[in-house]
């Protein structure tokens, strides 16, 4: 007696897998390529935040120059009378009877 083979149809579905797998990738790669924090959406936003950040380095910049042109009025070498006796008047808070001190801060 011969044995007898069964024959099956390729089923349509299994030809669909492959290429059903490809196409999620890619649409999951063009998602986050358009929407990541990288993406084309999201660079704006970090153009933007490095503006105000090269803004407030600029600030800070010319904050430290002014800090530093005071301090360079302290040094010992170069004492200026006038820094000296500013501060002493601010720490102490002592002002003389016959004078007028303005305090700014």
């Amino acid at each position: 007696m011969l044995a007898t083979t069964r024959q099956r149809k390729d089923s349509y579905l299994k030809n669909l897998v492959v290429p059903g797998f490809a196409i999620g990738a890619l649409c999951y790669f063009a998602f986050h390529a358009l929407n990541g924090e990288l993406g084309l959406v999201g660079r704006p936003q970090i153009e933007h935040e490095i503006l105000a950040l090269e803004l407030q380095l600029g600030e800070l910049r010319s904050e430290r120059m002014l800090l530093q042109r005071r301090v360079m009025l302290l040094d010992p070498e170069s004492l200026d009378p006038d820094m000296v006796d500013e501060r002493a008047r601010a720490s102490l808070n002592l002002a003389h009877v016959n004078e007028v001190a303005i305090m700014r801060n």
